[in-house]
Protein backbone atom coordinates (compact mmCIF):
# COMPACT_ATOMS: atom_id res chain seq x y z
CA UNK A 1 0.00 0.00 0.00
CA UNK A 2 2.80 2.23 0.52
CA UNK A 3 3.10 4.96 -2.27
CA UNK A 4 4.98 7.57 -0.01
CA UNK A 5 8.51 6.94 -1.56
CA UNK A 6 7.03 7.21 -4.86
CA UNK A 7 5.10 10.01 -4.47
CA UNK A 8 8.04 12.22 -2.28
CA UNK A 9 9.10 14.48 -5.05
CA UNK A 10 5.40 16.39 -4.60
CA UNK A 11 6.02 17.28 -1.34
CA UNK A 12 8.94 19.81 -2.09
CA UNK A 13 7.89 23.33 -2.03
CA UNK A 14 11.04 24.58 -4.02
CA UNK A 15 10.50 28.10 -6.09
CA UNK A 16 10.02 27.51 -9.31
CA UNK A 17 11.78 29.52 -12.35
CA UNK A 18 9.98 30.99 -14.80
CA UNK A 19 9.16 28.35 -17.54
CA UNK A 20 9.99 27.95 -21.34
CA UNK A 21 7.89 26.53 -23.97
CA UNK A 22 8.74 23.34 -25.47
CA UNK A 23 5.86 22.34 -27.76
CA UNK A 24 7.72 24.13 -31.07
CA UNK A 25 10.41 25.59 -29.81
CA UNK A 26 13.00 22.55 -31.06
CA UNK A 27 12.70 20.65 -34.36
CA UNK A 28 13.01 17.03 -33.09
CA UNK A 29 11.49 17.42 -29.92
CA UNK A 30 8.24 15.33 -30.69
CA UNK A 31 7.98 12.35 -32.86
CA UNK A 32 5.41 12.32 -36.00
CA UNK A 33 1.61 13.11 -35.28
CA UNK A 34 -0.61 10.18 -35.11
CA UNK A 35 -4.41 9.78 -34.65
CA UNK A 36 -5.41 8.97 -31.52
CA UNK A 37 -8.89 8.73 -29.88
CA UNK A 38 -10.48 6.78 -26.86
CA UNK A 39 -11.74 3.98 -29.30
CA UNK A 40 -8.29 3.50 -30.43
CA UNK A 41 -6.74 3.13 -26.92
CA UNK A 42 -9.15 1.14 -26.21
CA UNK A 43 -8.11 -1.30 -29.08
CA UNK A 44 -4.57 -1.02 -28.03
CA UNK A 45 -5.61 -2.19 -24.13
CA UNK A 46 -7.12 -4.93 -25.45
CA UNK A 47 -4.50 -6.83 -27.74
CA UNK A 48 -1.63 -5.92 -24.95
CA UNK A 49 -4.01 -7.79 -22.79
CA UNK A 50 -4.16 -10.70 -25.28
CA UNK A 51 -0.39 -10.91 -25.24
CA UNK A 52 1.67 -12.31 -21.83
CA UNK A 53 2.89 -9.90 -19.76
CA UNK A 54 6.19 -8.14 -19.80
CA UNK A 55 7.36 -6.41 -16.69
CA UNK A 56 8.74 -2.88 -18.01
CA UNK A 57 12.72 -2.80 -18.15
CA UNK A 58 14.44 0.04 -15.44
CA UNK A 59 15.66 3.47 -16.69
CA UNK A 60 19.14 2.99 -17.51
CA UNK A 61 19.09 6.90 -17.03
CA UNK A 62 17.29 7.13 -13.72
CA UNK A 63 18.49 9.67 -10.81
CA UNK A 64 20.66 7.89 -8.58
CA UNK A 65 18.28 8.97 -5.38
CA UNK A 66 16.10 11.48 -4.04
CA UNK A 67 18.43 14.90 -3.62
CA UNK A 68 19.28 13.78 -7.17
CA UNK A 69 15.77 13.77 -8.53
CA UNK A 70 15.02 17.07 -6.34
CA UNK A 71 17.59 19.10 -8.71
CA UNK A 72 16.07 17.63 -11.96
CA UNK A 73 12.76 18.60 -10.80
CA UNK A 74 12.55 22.02 -9.10
CA UNK A 75 13.99 24.85 -10.96
CA UNK A 76 14.21 26.32 -14.23
CA UNK A 77 13.30 23.39 -16.94
CA UNK A 78 10.57 23.44 -19.46
CA UNK A 79 7.12 22.63 -20.10
CA UNK A 80 4.91 20.96 -21.92
CA UNK A 81 1.13 21.14 -22.96
CA UNK A 82 0.78 24.44 -21.55
CA UNK A 83 1.53 23.81 -17.72
CA UNK A 84 3.01 20.33 -17.10
CA UNK A 85 6.39 19.79 -15.40
CA UNK A 86 8.00 16.11 -15.91
CA UNK A 87 8.93 13.76 -13.02
CA UNK A 88 12.04 11.53 -14.05
CA UNK A 89 13.01 8.39 -13.25
CA UNK A 90 14.75 7.71 -10.06
CA UNK A 91 16.47 4.61 -8.47
CA UNK A 92 13.99 2.72 -5.74
CA UNK A 93 11.67 5.26 -6.01
CA UNK A 94 10.04 5.17 -9.26
CA UNK A 95 12.80 3.09 -11.42
CA UNK A 96 10.33 2.52 -15.00
CA UNK A 97 10.09 5.35 -17.66
CA UNK A 98 6.87 6.17 -19.01
CA UNK A 99 6.03 7.05 -22.91
CA UNK A 100 4.30 10.75 -23.23
CA UNK A 101 2.59 12.12 -25.83
CA UNK A 102 0.82 15.66 -26.54
CA UNK A 103 -2.47 15.63 -27.87
CA UNK A 104 -3.78 18.20 -30.09
CA UNK A 105 -6.82 18.45 -32.71
CA UNK A 106 -6.98 14.54 -32.26
CA UNK A 107 -3.28 14.15 -33.13
CA UNK A 108 -0.55 12.82 -30.74
CA UNK A 109 3.07 13.38 -30.79
CA UNK A 110 5.46 11.43 -28.62
CA UNK A 111 8.14 13.30 -26.80
CA UNK A 112 11.17 11.42 -27.83
CA UNK A 113 13.66 14.27 -26.87
CA UNK A 114 13.91 15.44 -23.01
CA UNK A 115 16.49 18.17 -23.48
CA UNK A 116 15.67 20.92 -21.70
CA UNK A 117 12.46 19.54 -19.91
CA UNK A 118 14.58 18.70 -16.86
CA UNK A 119 16.83 20.83 -14.61
CA UNK A 120 20.30 22.01 -16.07
CA UNK A 121 21.77 20.28 -18.64
CA UNK A 122 20.54 16.87 -17.21
CA UNK A 123 19.15 14.40 -19.18
CA UNK A 124 16.68 11.99 -17.81
CA UNK A 125 13.68 9.37 -18.88
CA UNK A 126 10.28 10.46 -17.84
CA UNK A 127 8.60 8.49 -14.75
CA UNK A 128 5.78 10.64 -14.64
CA UNK A 129 4.76 14.54 -14.81
CA UNK A 130 2.70 17.27 -12.64
CA UNK A 131 0.27 20.05 -13.58
CA UNK A 132 1.36 23.56 -12.91
CA UNK A 133 -1.50 25.79 -11.92
CA UNK A 134 -2.29 28.60 -14.18
CA UNK A 135 0.00 31.74 -13.51
CA UNK A 136 1.02 30.54 -10.26
CA UNK A 137 4.36 28.57 -9.26
CA UNK A 138 2.62 25.64 -7.66
CA UNK A 139 0.98 21.90 -8.80
CA UNK A 140 -2.55 20.72 -8.17
CA UNK A 141 -2.50 17.89 -9.58
CA UNK A 142 0.47 14.69 -10.26
CA UNK A 143 0.77 11.35 -11.79
CA UNK A 144 3.71 9.06 -10.07
CA UNK A 145 4.41 5.54 -9.65
CA UNK A 146 2.06 2.47 -10.39
CA UNK A 147 -1.47 3.88 -11.67
CA UNK A 148 -1.24 6.41 -8.86
CA UNK A 149 -2.27 10.37 -9.25
CA UNK A 150 -3.45 12.52 -6.72
CA UNK A 151 -4.05 16.41 -6.58
CA UNK A 152 -3.93 19.02 -3.90
CA UNK A 153 -7.47 19.70 -3.78
CA UNK A 154 -9.67 22.83 -2.62
CA UNK A 155 -6.99 23.83 0.18
CA UNK A 156 -3.82 23.22 -1.74
CA UNK A 157 -2.25 20.46 0.10
CA UNK A 158 -1.22 17.07 -1.01
CA UNK A 159 -2.24 14.09 0.92
CA UNK A 160 -4.10 10.36 0.11
CA UNK A 161 -4.01 9.68 -2.94
CA UNK A 162 -6.26 8.09 -6.05
CA UNK A 163 -5.23 4.85 -8.34
CA UNK A 164 -7.26 3.40 -11.35
CA UNK A 165 -7.07 0.09 -10.09
CA UNK A 166 -6.49 -2.05 -7.58
CA UNK A 167 -5.58 -5.87 -7.49
CA UNK A 168 -5.75 -8.34 -4.79
CA UNK A 169 -6.03 -5.65 -2.24
CA UNK A 170 -5.91 -7.15 1.41
CA UNK A 171 -5.94 -10.75 0.41
CA UNK A 172 -3.22 -13.60 2.03
CA UNK A 173 -1.06 -13.16 -1.42
CA UNK A 174 0.75 -10.36 -2.46
CA UNK A 175 -1.20 -7.31 -3.68
CA UNK A 176 -0.22 -6.78 -7.56
CA UNK A 177 0.26 -3.09 -9.17
CA UNK A 178 -0.25 -2.18 -12.18
CA UNK A 179 1.29 0.37 -14.20
CA UNK A 180 0.99 3.19 -16.26
CA UNK A 181 2.97 3.08 -19.33
CA UNK A 182 2.04 5.61 -21.60
CA UNK A 183 0.43 9.03 -21.27
CA UNK A 184 -1.69 10.95 -23.58
CA UNK A 185 -1.88 14.32 -21.84
CA UNK A 186 -4.43 17.29 -24.11
CA UNK A 187 -4.85 21.00 -22.73
CA UNK A 188 -8.07 22.10 -22.75
CA UNK A 189 -8.16 25.18 -21.18
CA UNK A 190 -6.36 26.81 -18.45
CA UNK A 191 -6.51 24.64 -15.64
CA UNK A 192 -8.09 22.00 -17.56
CA UNK A 193 -6.74 18.99 -18.88
CA UNK A 194 -7.54 15.57 -20.39
CA UNK A 195 -5.36 12.79 -19.83
CA UNK A 196 -5.32 9.26 -21.60
CA UNK A 197 -3.36 6.20 -19.94
CA UNK A 198 -2.44 3.11 -20.76
CA UNK A 199 -2.03 0.54 -17.94
CA UNK A 200 -0.53 -2.81 -17.77
CA UNK A 201 0.24 -5.88 -15.19
CA UNK A 202 0.37 -9.45 -14.80
CA UNK A 203 -3.48 -10.15 -14.57
CA UNK A 204 -5.35 -7.41 -16.79
CA UNK A 205 -4.51 -4.12 -19.06
CA UNK A 206 -6.63 -1.03 -19.53
CA UNK A 207 -7.19 2.32 -20.64
CA UNK A 208 -7.73 5.03 -18.33
CA UNK A 209 -9.34 8.68 -19.33
CA UNK A 210 -9.34 11.44 -16.64
CA UNK A 211 -11.24 14.92 -17.69
CA UNK A 212 -9.63 17.54 -14.80
CA UNK A 213 -10.34 20.83 -13.66
CA UNK A 214 -9.30 22.89 -11.09
CA UNK A 215 -11.66 26.12 -9.39
CA UNK A 216 -12.44 27.76 -6.36
CA UNK A 217 -13.95 24.78 -4.88
CA UNK A 218 -11.31 22.04 -5.32
CA UNK A 219 -10.52 19.74 -8.13
CA UNK A 220 -12.93 18.00 -10.67
CA UNK A 221 -12.31 14.81 -12.66
CA UNK A 222 -14.20 12.56 -14.64
CA UNK A 223 -12.86 9.26 -15.23
CA UNK A 224 -13.17 6.47 -17.92
CA UNK A 225 -11.54 3.25 -17.50
CA UNK A 226 -12.03 -0.22 -19.34
CA UNK A 227 -9.96 -3.41 -17.88
CA UNK A 228 -9.06 -5.97 -20.10
CA UNK A 229 -8.39 -9.55 -17.77
CA UNK A 230 -5.55 -11.73 -18.91
CA UNK A 231 -6.46 -13.99 -16.09
CA UNK A 232 -8.59 -14.15 -13.22
CA UNK A 233 -8.58 -11.97 -10.53
CA UNK A 234 -9.93 -12.96 -6.92
CA UNK A 235 -10.51 -9.17 -5.79
CA UNK A 236 -10.57 -6.02 -8.15
CA UNK A 237 -10.84 -2.93 -6.87
CA UNK A 238 -12.82 -0.22 -8.25
CA UNK A 239 -11.79 3.65 -8.46
CA UNK A 240 -9.45 3.04 -5.40
CA UNK A 241 -8.14 5.35 -2.71
CA UNK A 242 -4.81 5.11 -0.78
CA UNK A 243 -4.34 6.94 2.30
CA UNK A 244 -2.79 7.24 6.07
CA UNK A 245 -4.10 6.93 9.07
CA UNK A 246 -1.66 6.87 12.16
CA UNK A 247 -3.26 7.79 15.25
CA UNK A 248 -6.28 10.39 16.69
CA UNK A 249 -7.51 11.66 19.95
CA UNK A 250 -8.83 7.47 21.08
CA UNK A 251 -5.24 6.39 20.65
CA UNK A 252 -4.83 3.46 23.55
CA UNK A 253 -1.59 5.27 25.31
CA UNK A 254 0.77 7.67 23.94
CA UNK A 255 2.82 7.53 20.37
CA UNK A 256 6.33 8.29 20.44
CA UNK A 257 5.47 11.27 18.46
CA UNK A 258 4.91 14.61 20.54
CA UNK A 259 1.86 15.81 17.54
CA UNK A 260 -1.79 15.18 19.20
CA UNK A 261 -2.91 13.56 16.05
CA UNK A 262 -1.18 12.54 12.42
CA UNK A 263 -3.43 11.09 9.88
CA UNK A 264 -4.17 11.85 6.18
CA UNK A 265 -8.08 11.37 6.57
CA UNK A 266 -10.22 10.51 9.70
CA UNK A 267 -12.81 8.05 8.28
CA UNK A 268 -14.37 6.68 5.12
CA UNK A 269 -18.20 7.88 4.00
CA UNK A 270 -20.51 5.61 2.19
CA UNK A 271 -23.66 7.07 0.59
CA UNK A 272 -26.06 4.60 -0.08
CA UNK A 273 -28.81 4.35 -2.45
CA UNK A 274 -31.47 4.28 -0.01
CA UNK A 275 -30.46 7.29 1.76
CA UNK A 276 -28.14 6.31 4.61
CA UNK A 277 -25.12 7.41 5.64
CA UNK A 278 -22.65 5.51 7.11
CA UNK A 279 -19.33 6.88 8.99
CA UNK A 280 -16.54 4.38 9.76
CA UNK A 281 -14.02 5.97 11.58
CA UNK A 282 -10.45 5.35 10.78
CA UNK A 283 -8.43 2.79 13.20
CA UNK A 284 -4.73 1.94 12.96
CA UNK A 285 -5.42 -2.11 13.76
CA UNK A 286 -2.75 -4.91 15.23
CA UNK A 287 -3.33 -6.93 12.07
CA UNK A 288 -4.28 -5.88 8.90
CA UNK A 289 -8.34 -6.40 8.19
CA UNK A 290 -10.94 -5.77 5.47
CA UNK A 291 -14.26 -4.63 6.37
CA UNK A 292 -17.17 -4.60 3.64
CA UNK A 293 -20.23 -2.36 3.11
CA UNK A 294 -22.53 -4.36 1.03
CA UNK A 295 -23.83 -2.39 -0.92
CA UNK A 296 -26.86 -2.81 -3.89
CA UNK A 297 -26.75 0.81 -5.12
CA UNK A 298 -24.03 3.63 -3.57
CA UNK A 299 -24.44 7.31 -4.48
CA UNK A 300 -20.61 7.50 -3.62
CA UNK A 301 -17.96 7.11 -0.79
CA UNK A 302 -14.76 8.47 -0.07
CA UNK A 303 -11.97 9.12 2.85
CA UNK A 304 -12.40 12.16 4.19
CA UNK A 305 -10.55 14.39 7.20
CA UNK A 306 -12.97 16.06 8.87
CA UNK A 307 -11.38 17.35 11.52
CA UNK A 308 -9.72 20.78 9.98
CA UNK A 309 -8.30 22.14 13.89
CA UNK A 310 -4.92 22.97 13.32
CA UNK A 311 -4.79 22.47 16.72
CA UNK A 312 -5.93 18.74 16.38
CA UNK A 313 -2.64 18.00 15.00
CA UNK A 314 -0.44 20.83 15.62
CA UNK A 315 2.08 20.40 12.34
CA UNK A 316 3.12 23.31 10.51
CA UNK A 317 4.74 21.85 8.01
CA UNK A 318 2.98 18.44 6.68
CA UNK A 319 -0.26 20.50 7.24
CA UNK A 320 -2.65 17.34 8.21
CA UNK A 321 -5.73 20.07 8.83
CA UNK A 322 -5.41 21.24 5.40
CA UNK A 323 -5.38 17.47 3.63
CA UNK A 324 -8.45 16.67 0.66
CA UNK A 325 -11.21 14.74 1.03
CA UNK A 326 -11.42 12.90 -1.79
CA UNK A 327 -15.44 11.45 -2.95
CA UNK A 328 -16.19 8.76 -5.31
CA UNK A 329 -19.49 8.97 -7.20
CA UNK A 330 -20.37 6.02 -9.88
CA UNK A 331 -21.74 6.68 -12.73
CA UNK A 332 -24.00 3.83 -14.63
CA UNK A 333 -24.99 1.12 -13.09
CA UNK A 334 -22.00 -0.91 -11.45
CA UNK A 335 -24.26 -4.08 -10.31
CA UNK A 336 -24.20 -5.56 -7.42
CA UNK A 337 -21.23 -5.42 -4.71
CA UNK A 338 -19.73 -3.97 -1.70
CA UNK A 339 -17.26 -0.72 -0.52
CA UNK A 340 -14.30 -2.50 1.25
CA UNK A 341 -12.40 -0.87 3.52
CA UNK A 342 -8.38 -1.71 4.07
CA UNK A 343 -6.51 -1.16 6.85
CA UNK A 344 -3.25 -2.34 8.12
CA UNK A 345 -0.78 -1.56 10.98
CA UNK A 346 1.53 1.23 10.85
CA UNK A 347 3.90 2.77 13.40
CA UNK A 348 4.89 5.86 10.85
CA UNK A 349 3.47 8.49 9.27
CA UNK A 350 5.32 7.71 6.08
CA UNK A 351 3.71 4.39 4.84
CA UNK A 352 -0.06 4.75 3.44
CA UNK A 353 -2.02 1.76 5.27
CA UNK A 354 -5.24 2.69 4.76
CA UNK A 355 -7.69 1.40 1.64
CA UNK A 356 -11.08 2.49 0.19
CA UNK A 357 -12.57 1.09 -3.04
CA UNK A 358 -15.65 -0.42 -4.69
CA UNK A 359 -15.72 -4.47 -5.43
CA UNK A 360 -18.48 -6.31 -7.46
CA UNK A 361 -19.97 -9.61 -6.70
CA UNK A 362 -19.58 -11.49 -9.52
CA UNK A 363 -16.37 -13.26 -10.42
CA UNK A 364 -13.71 -11.80 -12.19
CA UNK A 365 -12.81 -14.36 -14.92
CA UNK A 366 -9.67 -14.88 -17.71
CA UNK A 367 -10.88 -12.85 -21.04
CA UNK A 368 -13.62 -10.59 -19.64
CA UNK A 369 -13.99 -7.11 -19.93
CA UNK A 370 -14.87 -4.38 -17.71
CA UNK A 371 -15.61 -0.92 -18.64
CA UNK A 372 -17.38 1.89 -16.16
CA UNK A 373 -17.44 5.84 -15.43
CA UNK A 374 -16.90 7.55 -12.63
CA UNK A 375 -16.28 11.65 -11.03
CA UNK A 376 -13.76 12.21 -8.52
CA UNK A 377 -13.81 15.35 -6.26
CA UNK A 378 -11.26 16.67 -4.21
CA UNK A 379 -12.99 18.98 -1.63
CA UNK A 380 -12.28 20.50 1.44
CA UNK A 381 -15.59 19.83 3.24
CA UNK A 382 -18.16 17.62 3.03
CA UNK A 383 -19.45 16.05 -0.40
CA UNK A 384 -22.99 17.25 -0.52
CA UNK A 385 -25.56 19.54 2.00
CA UNK A 386 -27.25 16.95 3.25
CA UNK A 387 -28.96 18.36 6.32
CA UNK A 388 -28.80 15.01 8.49
CA UNK A 389 -26.34 15.31 11.22
CA UNK A 390 -22.79 14.33 10.76
CA UNK A 391 -20.41 12.92 13.48
CA UNK A 392 -18.02 15.59 14.26
CA UNK A 393 -15.95 14.34 17.29
CA UNK A 394 -15.69 10.84 18.99
CA UNK A 395 -13.43 9.67 22.19
CA UNK A 396 -12.64 6.37 23.69
CA UNK A 397 -11.97 5.89 27.43
CA UNK A 398 -13.24 4.64 30.88
CA UNK A 399 -16.47 3.12 31.56
CA UNK A 400 -17.84 4.59 34.13
CA UNK A 401 -18.58 7.79 36.47
CA UNK A 402 -16.40 10.76 36.42
CA UNK A 403 -14.76 10.69 40.17
CA UNK A 404 -15.36 7.04 40.55
CA UNK A 405 -13.75 4.02 39.96
CA UNK A 406 -13.23 2.96 36.19
CA UNK A 407 -15.39 -0.10 35.57
CA UNK A 408 -13.16 -2.80 34.80
CA UNK A 409 -13.49 -4.55 31.21
CA UNK A 410 -15.24 -1.54 29.84
CA UNK A 411 -15.28 1.34 27.70
CA UNK A 412 -17.00 4.66 27.44
CA UNK A 413 -17.65 5.61 23.83
CA UNK A 414 -18.35 8.91 23.08
CA UNK A 415 -20.46 10.67 19.62
CA UNK A 416 -20.52 14.18 18.70
CA UNK A 417 -23.39 14.91 16.30
CA UNK A 418 -23.73 18.14 14.11
CA UNK A 419 -26.02 19.13 11.42
CA UNK A 420 -29.78 21.07 10.44
CA UNK A 421 -31.40 17.65 11.69
CA UNK A 422 -31.03 18.08 15.19
CA UNK A 423 -31.80 22.01 15.16
CA UNK A 424 -34.37 23.40 17.68
CA UNK A 425 -34.49 19.55 19.35
CA UNK A 426 -34.23 19.09 23.24
CA UNK A 427 -33.83 16.25 25.96
CA UNK A 428 -38.02 16.44 25.66
CA UNK A 429 -37.73 15.67 21.77
CA UNK A 430 -37.46 12.08 22.14
CA UNK A 431 -34.45 11.34 20.67
CA UNK A 432 -33.13 7.98 21.42
CA UNK A 433 -29.92 6.38 20.41
CA UNK A 434 -29.92 3.24 17.47
CA UNK A 435 -27.40 0.43 18.09
CA UNK A 436 -27.24 -3.04 17.60
CA UNK A 437 -24.98 -4.16 21.14
CA UNK A 438 -26.87 -6.44 22.90
CA UNK A 439 -28.66 -5.12 25.73
CA UNK A 440 -26.23 -7.25 28.70
CA UNK A 441 -23.14 -5.35 26.87
CA UNK A 442 -24.68 -1.84 27.23
CA UNK A 443 -23.76 -0.43 30.61
CA UNK A 444 -25.61 3.07 30.52
CA UNK A 445 -26.16 5.14 27.72
CA UNK A 446 -27.04 8.88 27.01
CA UNK A 447 -27.61 11.55 24.17
CA UNK A 448 -28.18 14.79 25.12
CA UNK A 449 -27.62 18.40 23.63
CA UNK A 450 -24.24 20.33 24.19
CA UNK A 451 -24.74 23.39 25.93
CA UNK A 452 -23.94 26.40 24.21
CA UNK A 453 -23.11 24.62 20.97
CA UNK A 454 -25.46 24.63 18.01
CA UNK A 455 -27.31 21.70 16.49
CA UNK A 456 -24.65 19.72 18.43
CA UNK A 457 -25.36 16.68 20.63
CA UNK A 458 -23.71 14.37 22.09
CA UNK A 459 -24.21 10.30 22.53
CA UNK A 460 -22.37 8.23 25.09
CA UNK A 461 -22.02 4.51 25.72
CA UNK A 462 -20.85 2.30 28.77
CA UNK A 463 -19.86 -1.02 26.75
CA UNK A 464 -18.63 -3.95 28.58
CA UNK A 465 -16.98 -5.36 26.04
CA UNK A 466 -16.34 -9.34 27.43
CA UNK A 467 -20.79 -9.47 26.79
CA UNK A 468 -20.47 -9.19 22.96
CA UNK A 469 -18.64 -10.52 20.33
CA UNK A 470 -18.92 -7.84 17.83
CA UNK A 471 -16.10 -6.30 16.33
CA UNK A 472 -17.83 -3.27 15.68
CA UNK A 473 -21.18 -1.82 16.28
CA UNK A 474 -23.52 0.76 14.58
CA UNK A 475 -24.60 3.62 16.36
CA UNK A 476 -27.29 7.03 15.12
CA UNK A 477 -29.66 8.99 16.67
CA UNK A 478 -33.32 8.80 15.92
CA UNK A 479 -36.79 9.99 16.44
CA UNK A 480 -39.44 8.20 16.28
CA UNK A 481 -38.74 6.06 12.91
CA UNK A 482 -36.63 9.18 11.37
CA UNK A 483 -32.96 8.86 11.56
CA UNK A 484 -31.48 12.39 12.70
CA UNK A 485 -27.83 11.21 12.05
CA UNK A 486 -25.20 9.14 9.98
CA UNK A 487 -25.02 5.65 10.96
CA UNK A 488 -21.05 5.08 12.89
CA UNK A 489 -19.55 1.61 12.24
CA UNK A 490 -17.49 1.82 15.38
CA UNK A 491 -14.68 -0.58 15.76
CA UNK A 492 -15.13 -2.37 19.38
CA UNK A 493 -11.73 -0.72 21.68
CA UNK A 494 -10.65 -4.81 23.33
Amino acid sequence: MSRRAACGLLASVAALAPFAPVLGAAPGQLGPARAFSWDWLKRQARALAARPYRAPAKSTNAAADYDASVKLTYGDAGRIAGNVRLFPTTRLVAEHAVTIHIVENGRARAIIDTAGLFVGDGKADPAGFRIMEEGAQTDWLAFLGGTYFRSSGALGQYGLSARAIAVDIGLSHAEEFPAFTQFWIEQLGGNHYRIHALLDGPSLAGAFAIDSRLHEGGVDQQARLALFMRRDVARLGIAPITSMFWYDQTADGRPTDWRPEIHDSDGLLVAMANGERIWRPLINPQRAQVNAFQAQGIRGFGLLQRDRRFASYQDDGAFYDKRPNLWIEPEGDWGPGSVMLYEMPTDSETVDNIGAFWVGDRPVRKGQAWEGAYRLRWIGGEPDGSAIARMVDGFIGPAGIPGLPPVAGAHKYVFDFQGESLAGLTRESGVTIVTDLPDEAIIRSAAYPVVGHDKLWRAMLDVKEDKTRQSEFRISLARANDALTETVIQPVNR
